[in-house]
């Protein structure tokens, strides 16, 4: 039965995506999914939603749209700010990240008042672009009730609250509470046209709603089943649940059939976690449909589940961007976690190169700028990773508050990392004695040789 507005006008949600402040940004099949499935949700159930995305690279106003990567990647649009408080003595330009100010201003009377805002916080350090984009919204529509969402907002609660002008915080999966937001903001109850905790169950995110659609991030599953040191996938989701592979090749087919999408990137934390019963079944089904798709893994694969028959699925599927989650060459000291061994990182390489990935597509991740990391182990797990035909992706550590690796991350920082999510950007190496421009160039030099 579809969801209805208990009253004859139906509420009207404004969902935003919020300015990024970085001293480096860039779109790496970046979508807000959730705010975007809760969007979706909203939508079936009988709501009129308006999106608003602040990172929109197809912006209508833009005087020369970046035509970006083939595979649906590009640049942001990028204005220099000052710098945050504490982070003036970092040697590196910051940026707001997205349309210009005046647009976002233009685009929310265009959308009309709404009944109730929507916006989400990715990163934690990217909370100072989230904070503008409310005190945008909030010269425009000063009464109009504001929630915010997101990761920003689940593991940094106390700190959103404090900081942010909303009028509520949600620290937790929104679609949970979102109904419930709706009538207490709205005075309107909604009934959910579908259970939101059944993924199978849910409408698809409203990518329609975009001005283009370059690309679609997918989620198969939701969580992980391991608990690395470093990650937070275990405070943000503490659970593993996952779709059924025939629901996800279905959305994969509705946005390449009906709106022409080629690009597709898989989000999952564990996308091949019991890959026969879930990711090689899905792969089949994207082979044998003949369509003509480019799938890419932006988040880490484990290489332990790459046997011989997935990795020629993925190959047969479109795969051509795999990201593997090494982390560190160091087999025999993995204080971090236990997921990979050195044969197994051999022979998963061996398995993709056999299914014709060349090391174009082949990325392995590497933790850099860790509490107490030598500098030389970084170099040297970038020699291990080339010898397997792999490229090196350093991938800096950012410090997340409430992970095993928090604690000595706050005594190896320069900065006071509870005060200010701010400090946490790995834009800045926050544990390492002082940020290395020296050390940047040295590991890229040493990727390049």
């Amino acid at each position: 039965m579809p969801g209805r507005c208990q009253m004859n006008t139906a509420p009207h949600i404004l969902c935003v995506n919020p300015w990024i402040h970085d001293f480096a940004a860039y779109d790496f099949w970046a979508r807000p999914l959730g705010l975007l499935y809760l969007a979706g949700l909203l939508r079936a159930s009988g709501c009129r939603v308006s999106y608003i995305d602040c990172l929109d690279r197809f912006h209508p106003r833009q005087p020369q749209p970046h035509p970006g990567a083939r595979d649906g990647r590009g640049p942001y649009r990028k204005t220099v700010i000052a710098k945050p408080q504490g982070l003036e003595g970092v040697p590196r330009r910051y940026s707001r990240y997205g349309i210009d100010p005046e647009w976002f201003v233009k685009d929310l009377q265009a959308a009309g008042r709404p009944d109730l805002v929507l916006v989400t916080a990715l990163m934690t350090y990217w909370y100072p672009g989230a904070a503008e984009t409310i005190e945008r919204i909030r010269s425009v529509y000063p009464d109009v009730p504001l929630v915010l969402g997101g990761v920003y907002a689940a593991l940094n609660p106390d700190h959103a609250r404090h900081c942010m002008d909303a009028d509520e915080i949600v620290a937790g999966p929104g679609e949970t509470t979102v109904f419930h937001l709706v009538e207490k903001y709205t005075g309107r109850a909604v009934t959910p046209v579908c259970d939101p905790a059944d993924m199978d169950a849910m409408p698809y995110p409203v990518f329609d709603l975009q001005h283009e659609i370059p690309y679609v991030p997918v989620l198969t599953s939701r969580g992980c089943p391991f608990s690395c040191d470093y990650c937070a996938s275990r405070l943000l989701e503490p659970g593993y649940r996952r779709r059924d592979p025939g629901r996800v090749f279905e959305e994969i087919r509705h946005w390449h059939t009906t709106w022409g999408v080629r690009d597709f990137a898989f989000y999952d934390d564990a996308l091949l976690v019991d890959a026969e019963n879930h990711a090689d079944v899905l792969f089949s089904m994207i082979r044998d449909s003949g369509m003509e798709v480019r799938l890419h893994t932006p988040n880490a694969l484990h290489v332990r589940n790459i046997t011989h028959k997935t990795a020629h699925l993925m190959r047969a599927a479109g795969m051509t961007t795999v990201r593997l989650g090494v982390e560190t060459a160091d087999f025999e000291d993995r204080d971090m976690d236990r997921k990979i061994g050195e044969a197994e990182f051999f022979q998963a390489a061996a398995y993709l190169q056999e299914a014709g990935f060349d090391s174009r597509e082949l990325g392995a991740y590497l933790l850099a700028g860790l509490p107490g990391q030598d500098p030389a182990s970084v170099e040297s797990s970038i020699d291990i990773v080339r010898s397997a035909g792999i490229s090196p992706i350093i991938a800096y550590y950012s410090p997340i508050y409430g992970t095993k690796m928090w604690d000595a991350a706050r005594a190896a920082s320069r900065y006071d990392l509870e005060s200010d999510p701010v400090f946490t950007n790995n834009a800045v190496m926050p544990c390492q004695r002082q940020f290395s421009w020296e050390l940047v160039t040295r590991l890229k030099r040493r990727i390049a040789a």
